[in-house]
Parts: C-alpha cells; sequence; structure tokens
C-alpha cells in the first residue's frame, strides 16, 4: 500500500529534485508502527511450539514462495508476500565481501558497509537512521567473505523510505562522499579491528587460522575486516573504484518481504532504482581447491589467563555434499553439554573449561574448526589426545548412533521454523539461497540434506575430512609460556 507521499509522486522519475523532496518530507511522511498485541505474540508463539513438536512426528514442508524479476538494469528483485503483521523486510545484498579483494586491498568491502550509511546524494549525514526512526524501523548491516548486505525493517506502509535510501546509496553515495568521510570510517574500521581481533582475548586466533588454512592469496586467507597497513595505505582514488566495480544494481539482489501487494511493490521498486545505470560485469572469484602438506603446528602468544587449543580442516563448500554432515558432526562432537567431546573433556575428565566446534560453511572451501579451552593445570596435549581419540571414534569404533544424528536433525528442523517467524531472518534467507543455490525456495531442499542422512553418512564424512594429516593445529598461549604449546614449532607473537 503506498502512503501519501508515494501516491503523490507517483508516475514521476525520481531524479534530484524529487529525491530532495521526498528526503525533505519524508521524515515525518510516515505513520509510526504500530506493536503487535500480547495476544497475537502468545498465538505465534503457540504455532511455533506445535510446529516444533510436529517435527518429531512428520518432516516438515517448508517453503518460501516468491516472484523474481530482473530490471533493464540488472537488478534482480525478489518478493515474498506475508500478511500476518503490517511490516515489511528490505534486504539487499551486493555480490561482493572480503573474498573478492585483492592481496595488498583488503579490508575495502567492511569499509563499505560502514561508509554506506554515511549519507547520500539525497541524504544528509546522520539521516539514513533519522528517517527510518521517524516511520518506526530500523536497519543495520554485515559483511563476511562472499557478500555484504543491507537491511531495514519498517512498517508496510513504509516502504518507500527504504526503497528511497537503498536506491539513493545505490546511485548517488559518491555524490556524498569525499576523503574526509573515507578517512573517518577508515579510523572506526581500525578501532574496530582493535576491539574485535587485536585487543580481545584469543582475538588473533581466527586471523591466522585463516592465512594458514588457505593458500597464500587465496579469496579467504585473509581477515574480512582486511589489515591495517592495507587500510591505511588505500587511496581516495582506491574506495571510489571499489565502489563503482562492485556496488551496482547489476551485481545486487533485492529481497522485499512481508505485507507487501508483489504488483504494487515491484512498481515502487522500478520507481527507484530505475534510473540508476548497470555496472561491468562481476564475476565471483575463482575456486582453488586444495590440500595441505601434512599437519601445521602454530602458537600464538597473548595475553590471556589460559591456553586454548584451535584446530582447522579444510572441508566442503556451502550446499555440496559433505557440507551438511559436517553440520551435523559438528554438534555430535561438541554441540552443548551433550555432546560427546563436551561430556568427555569438561565433566568425565576435567580437563577443560569449555570446547566447542563449527562448520563455516562458504562459497568456496570451506573450514571446519573445533576449540578447547585447558583448565588450570592441564595441557594442550591432554585435550589434543582426547579430542583425536573422540574424533577417530566416530569413523570406525564408536560410530555416531541414530539418537544423536535425530537430535541433531531435530534442533537444525526448529531453529530453521523459528527464524522462518522473523521477517528479516526470511528475507535474509530468500537472498542467501538465491546466492549460493540460485533458487530463493531452497529451504526444503536444505532441510531435506539434514532428514537424508544416514550414521553412515556421518563417518565417512568424518574419515573423509577429519584428517589429521590435513588440518592446522594452533596453541594460544599465554606470553612467555610457549612450553604450553602442542608443538613448538614456527612460533609467532602478535
Amino acid at each position: 500500500m503506498m502512503n501519501r507521499m508515494s501516491c503523490r509522486m507517483a508516475g514521476r522519475l525520481p531524479g534530484p529534485g524529487l529525491r530532495d523532496e521526498f528526503y525533505q518530507t519524508g521524515l515525518t511522511g510516515f505513520t509510526r508502527c504500530t506493536c503487535v498485541c500480547p495476544l497475537v505474540r502468545q498465538i505465534l508463539s503457540i504455532l511455533l511450539i506445535l510446529s516444533a513438536i510436529s517435527v518429531f512426528a512428520q518432516p516438515p514442508v517448508l517453503q518460501l514462495p516468491y516472484q523474481i524479476h530482473t530490471l533493464p538494469n540488472g537488478l534482480t528483485v525478489i518478493l515474498h508476500e506475508d500478511h500476518r503483521v503490517p511490516m515489511v523486510a528490505v534486504n539487499v545484498w551486493y555480490h561482493v565481501g572480503s573474498g573478492y579483494e585483492k592481496p595488498g586491498r583488503t579490508g575495502f568491502a567492511h569499509l563499505f558497509e560502514h561508509i554506506m550509511f554515511e549519507g547520500s546524494g539525497h541524504v544528509a549525514e546522520g539521516d539514513f537512521d533519522n528517517l527510518l526512526e521517524s516511520v518506526g524501523g530500523n536497519n543495520n548491516g554485515s559483511t563476511n567473505t562472499d557478500r555484504t548486505n543491507y537491511y531495514e525493517i519498517l512498517p508496510s506502509s513504509a516502504l518507500d523510505a527504504a526503497l528511497f535510501l537503498e536506491s539513493d546509496r545505490m546511485g548517488y553515495l559518491l555524490d556524498a562522499m569525499s576523503p574526509e568521510k573515507v578517512d573517518g570510517q577508515r579510523d572506526v574500521v581500525k578501532n574496530e579491528r582493535r576491539q574485535s581481533y587485536e585487543n580481545r582475548p584469543y582475538g588473533q586466533a581466527w586471523i591466522k587460522l585463516a592465512e594458514s588454512l588457505y593458500p597464500e592469496g587465496h579469496p579467504y586467507s585473509w581477515p574480512t575486516i582486511g589489515y591495517m597497513e592495507d587500510l591505511t595505505a588505500a587511496s581516495y582514488e582506491d574506495v571510489v573504484e571499489f565502489f563503482r566495480r562492485y556496488y551496482s544494481p547489476n551485481n545486487a539482489v533485492l529481497v522485499i518481504a512481508g505485507d507487501i501487494d508483489p504488483g504494487q511493490a515491484l512498481e515502487r521498486v522500478r520507481y527507484w532504482f530505475a534510473e540508476i545505470p548497470a555496472g561491468e560485469e562481476v564475476l565471483p572469484p575463482p575456486s582453488r581447491p586444495f590440500v595441505l602438506n601434512g599437519p601445521e603446528y602454530l602458537t600464538l602468544e597473548d595475553n590471556v589467563q589460559l591456553p586454548r587449543l584451535y584446530l582447522a580442516y579444510p572441508t566442503p563448500s556451502y550446499y555440496t555434499p559433505g557440507d551438511a554432515e559436517m553440520d551435523v558432526l559438528a554438534d555430535i562432537l561438541a554441540g552443548g553439554k551433550n555432546s560427546r567431546l563436551y561430556k568427555k573433556l569438561v565433566y568425565e575428565l576435567g580437563i577443560a573449561q569449555d570446547v566447542s566446534a563449527f562448520q563455516g560453511s562458504r562459497a568456496l572451501e570451506s573450514m571446519f574448526v573445533l576449540t578447547a579451552t585447558a583448565r588450570p593445570g592441564h595441557s594442550l596435549e591432554e585435550l589434543l589426545a582426547a579430542i583425536d581419540a573422540g574424533i577417530e571414534g566416530l569413523k570406525e569404533e564408536n560410530p555416531p548412533t541414530g539418537r544423536e544424528l535425530q537430535r541433531a536433525v531435530n534442533q537444525i528442523e526448529v531453529g530453521m521454523l523459528r527464524s522462518f517467524q522473523d521477517l528479516q531472518r526470511k528475507a535474509d534467507a530468500l537472498n542467501k539461497y538465491y546466492y549460493y543455490t540460485g533458487n530463493p525456495d531452497y529451504a526444503n531442499e536444505d532441510l531435506s540434506r539434514y532428514t537424508s542422512l544416514s550414521v553412515e553418512d556421518l563417518s565417512a564424512m568424518a574419515r573423509k575430512y577429519l584428517n589429521p594429516q590435513q588440518r592446522v593445529l594452533l596453541s594460544m598461549v599465554p606470553e612467555g609460556q610457549t612450553g604450553l604449546a602442542v608443538s613448538k614449532k614456527d612460533k609467532v607473537k602478535p
């Protein structure tokens, strides 16, 4: 449904004059969101519980009905109707993450995650948030190796506000960008790096793992946040060129999910985005399968109290055979207090403070990571011996049980059901499925990857990918205590 402002401007192209007019009146031109009443919340909660219970009775059928359209400038538009509440989620994925960068020029994708909120041709600095808050909306963004995303949640009557803002920074960001703004956000990113990695206990481990697991020059071998020297060395012209290269409509997908009429929503998208010219074609970074030349032992000293062990293994790409199996194996090994390694290392042996594992799925080669922190008086050598025994048991002597498999699959099913109760997470799923599989409605196939697994599948993938000769072992130890490391080779101090 169009509000009074979009009705008044319907049929007119949103050139500079109309964009300025929309911006000047848009701060007060919408009604605020009304809250969902407690009764509705209770009903939704009951429905969610019933849905979760039904998981155990029969496999659910998940669907994300959608329409997909492509504008003449290449912008892909995915529309999903959901009339449960009068809200809408606008979710934009630019197909550029840190994996699209080049050695020596890292951190640009994440830098733009910040710059994109600093004003555009017809929106003053700071008013991106002001406009959304004035209509009862909120927004955010994130960057990873494969993509950068931006999203808004707001009343469906204020859809034009989100479309105006997203189109303005896509088409007119450079009109407001300046060396001073870039330098300001460059400093913000540097400070974020200090807080998240350099000054955070164990923070440097994640950078070192990626550098060591992936070959030099691989798109995932540098951190998404970038290197300090690259951020410092980047010129204003470098940053402008990166935006022109990647932030074009033909390299973006816009998802609108919620209380919409698809035909009207598409017209509003055309109204705001059609004038933005297409950019050059963007190709994904090339995939370079690799193997490690035996296990690699690393030691990092840090300002920490207890030593921690990290094990990283190369694993299959997102949504390819083996990816789901590694997800489930992570849960069986260290997914909560009932997992094998948690019970063994924390409860029975009492040698670990904690243990965790996850499959870091990505478009190119993924990474399976297992971590454990030693208890005072115990060594990382003890942890490694117990972890290796647990992993080897999965392969032959003590394979996963049907109960363990079902528990993991049940948790995944309930998690997916719960996520599809949230408009933003549903919009993001449509974008994610389209990016990685080409099918926005891949939810049921995604779930089937797990429900079709057997315990034999899990043991086979454990044998194939959890290979002690194909891994990086990183010991993070207190400063001056390198003797606590699993190996004394290749010591590095951040």
